[in-house]
């Protein structure tokens, strides 16, 4: 008998339900799709992660968290902001030992997998090692970031660091900040004051409760003259007692959108006095007699700045990848209405063309993030590497310097629109789980309210795209000049090429290639770069100065920096695909063809305005999306499944790697709401059943309805 005969005869003993059942079956559901592999899973799990050594390591640290009582996390959606706060610092505690006995490299992947775990504990952590030691690393002088290391800023030792820049009236214009630094040369100290209401330090994380020192934004005020914003050590609290110090006053600004594990408090100095050795002189230096130095390149104090916009890149990738996990693997075994042919058996989401149209394209998003976050913290590691060899005056130094603009103004067009990008995505993958996606188990709802703060810390989003649209505005004055750019902007020293072209393809199906589409971003970005310059030109000649001329066209500005990061993220997964080999780079040309194809189509107007390509071929373009859609959707479990995220990390039921959607989420809900006694009857429900109406009660009303019953 053979294989189809057996699997006949067993049908014959199964009823129409348990038949039913069997199709429907979330997990044969999930196999089914696991079963369509065209790659080796493996192979893209290391290729992501930079090799296999990494992913084996990821793997060790995932296990080791999830096996930590501290970090448990199926009851994180049910803590109140005291209990979360409290067990944030448990786990600050439980760090320290790992961090004095890895390597650099190792904990960093520590805290990279925590990022996913737990944002609100990851961005405390990173309050005190990544902005306030970063701070003392990038502002103090040798001298001084040793004597602070052996203070304990480094080992945590008598010593916890928060980073007080913003004010409740200041943001990102960091050079308008309100507090200030007055030096008293008669005493050799600075004394830092907060002089208005709108000066008060606001957001600070780790200020309500835990820091003992921060690192001060202010105003630096020798002999009358203001030198600008300047970085000071400042001691808030006595380490033994937690005592407040003299001058120093703080509180808890309270309840936030998310991530409310951080204690973030605010700050009034009232005339606090410290050594003029606590002001960070790695740049800018006051002498014992009030003689201040600047420093000859004012371009070398914002390098550190970068570290934190490339993270986010990184992040925006990689929060995109887990609430895709979970939307994707829901659409897998999720199912919803029946075809007349499909004898009751209703259809996945996944295979809904719509749904594909909802979820592919940002799919192929989160792998150009991925492959950008990769190219820029490779950039940013070599300019840093080069910026700390190379002199003043070394003929290496003004090819670094141009490197770091470059990545100062790409990084910051890229972490406004990849945290946008992110925080979009996460709400496109609540809305696509339906009602389940409401509900805070299931991890969406969080990790919105987590991710939220991205696109306004380190910079304003807006502003930073701002940013990059200047320095692209700058970039394309400096080509026409004849100046040879930076590879990020160098399609701006081809403008007489590219102005004006038109796609050559022959046929219309030639425009779906890597080339086609870069040669069309680089055709668009050159003109609407242009356009933005022309009009910043303009303002010139009628009599504005530059920063005011640059407000005037600050919506060309944020087009043309829109406009580049889309072109941009592009190439660097195009870049990114062309080096891999085999079956993978098959499958990943298909997914980034599909956010090339895709992003060419939600900016169509541009690609049309300046006649790159057709109306016919916007059209095959929109054609070609829906059938790379289908393409990915057949493999997107195991593109999923190549992020390679446990199912602790994901911590949904939705998202389980098993896909029994149902069984885990009401597992999930029974253990963490037990029903006991009413928590309210006898208050609130029991007085509201009895009490009397107009001036009778319910007796009297039923004996009325019994005999209304008896007539």
């Amino acid at each position: 008998m053979s294989a189809q005969q057996r699997l006949n005869a067993v049908k014959q003993h199964l009823t129409p339900e348990i038949e039913r059942a069997n199709a429907v079956d979330p997990v044969a559901s999930m196999n089914e799709e696991r079963a369509k592999a065209s790659f080796n899973v493996r192979d893209l799990t290391y290729l992501l992660d930079g090799s296999k050594h990494a992913t084996e390591l990821r793997e060790r640290m995932m296990l080791e968290i999830e096996r930590d009582p501290l970090f448990a996390m199926h009851d994180v959606h049910d803590l109140t902001k005291g209990e979360l706060r409290e067990r944030t610092m448990e786990k600050f505690r439980s760090m320290i030992h790992h961090l004095q006995n890895e390597s650099v490299d190792t904990f960093k992947k520590r805290m990279e997998v925590i990022s996913l775990i737990d944002a609100g504990f990851w961005t405390r952590f990173g309050v005190h090692y990544g902005l306030f030691v970063g701070a003392l690393q990038s502002n103090a002088s040798p001298g001084q970031l040793s004597y602070w290391f052996e203070k304990g800023a480094l080992s945590l030792t008598g010593m916890i660091g928060c980073f007080a820049m913003t004010e409740i009236g200041h943001g990102s214009n960091v050079p308008g900040l309100e507090t200030t630094a007055t030096f008293d040369e008669a005493s050799d100290q600075f004394i830092i004051h907060t002089p208005t209401l709108t000066a008060t330090k606001w957001w600070i994380g780790g200020a309500a409760h835990s820091a003992t020192h921060a690192a001060v934004f202010a105003q630096l005020v020798v002999k009358g003259k203001n030198y600008g914003t300047k970085c000071f050590v400042v001691p808030l609290r006595d380490p033994k007692t937690y005592n407040l110090l003299p001058g120093v006053n703080i509180g808890d600004i309270g309840k936030k959108m998310g991530r409310d594990g951080i204690d973030n408090g605010w700050i009034q100095f009232t005339n606090v006095r410290i050594p003029r050795g606590y002001m960070l002189q790695k740049h800018a230096k006051v002498t014992r007699s009030g003689t201040v130095t600047e420093p000859k390149l004012q371009q070398l104090t914002y390098g550190a700045l970068l570290q934190g916009r490339v993270a986010m890149v990184v992040d925006s990738g990689n929060v995109s990848k887990k609430a895709l996990t979970i939307a994707t693997r829901y659409a897998a075994v999720r199912r919803q209405f029946a075809k007349s042919k499909a004898n009751g058996v209703e259809t996945k989401l996944l295979d809904y063309p719509i749904h594909q149209r909802r979820l592919m394209p940002l799919l192929a998003q989160a792998f150009a993030m991925h492959f950008t976050g990769a190219e820029m913290t490779a950039m940013y590691n070599n300019m840093m590497t080069r910026l700390d060899s190379a002199s003043p005056g070394d003929a290496d130094m003004e090819e670094v310097l141009e490197m770091l603009k470059e990545t100062h103004a790409t990084s910051a067009g890229l972490k406004a629109f990849c945290t946008w990008n992110c925080l979009n995505t996460i709400e496109q993958c609540r809305q696509s789980c339906g009602g389940h996606g409401y509900s805070a188990y299931t991890g969406l709802a969080s990790m919105y309210n987590d991710f939220a703060v991205q696109c306004t810390w380190e910079g304003d989003n807006t502003i930073l795209a701002l940013q990059s649209g200047r320095y692209l505005i700058s970039s394309y004055r400096e080509a026409v000049d004849g100046k040879k750019l930076s590879p990020g902007v160098g399609y701006l020293n081809n403008l007489n090429r590219l102005i004006g072209k038109r796609c050559g393809v022959s046929k219309v199906e030639d425009i779906v290639t890597p080339e086609i589409i870069i040669e069309g971003w680089q055709v668009v970005c050159a003109n609407v770069v242009k356009n933005a310059a022309l009009e910043f030109e303009e303002c010139l000649k009628n009599g504005l100065d530059a920063d005011d001329a640059y407000e005037q066209c600050s919506q060309s500005r944020l087009y043309a920096a829109r406009l580049h990061s889309y072109g941009y993220l592009f190439q660097r997964f195009a870049d990114g695909v062309s080096k891999v080999q085999g079956d993978l780079k098959s499958v990943l040309m298909d997914v980034c063809m599909l956010y090339g194809l895709y992003t060419v189509e939600e900016n169509a107007g541009a690609f049309l305005q300046y006649e790159y390509f057709t109306p016919t071929q916007i059209e095959y373009v929109r054609a070609q999306t829906n059938v790379l859609c289908k393409a990915v959707r057949d493999q997107a479990i195991p593109l999923i499944d190549s992020f390679n995220f446990s199912d602790y990390v994901i911590n949904s039921p939705l998202g389980r790697a098993d896909g029994n959607v149902y069984v885990h989420y009401f597992d999930q809900v029974k253990r963490s709401n037990p029903q006991g006694d009413h928590p309210y009857f006898n208050r609130l429900v029991k007085p509201l059943l009895e009490r009397e109406i107009d001036g009778g009660d319910y007796e009297d009303e039923e004996a009325g309805l019994e005999e209304e019953d008896d007539e």
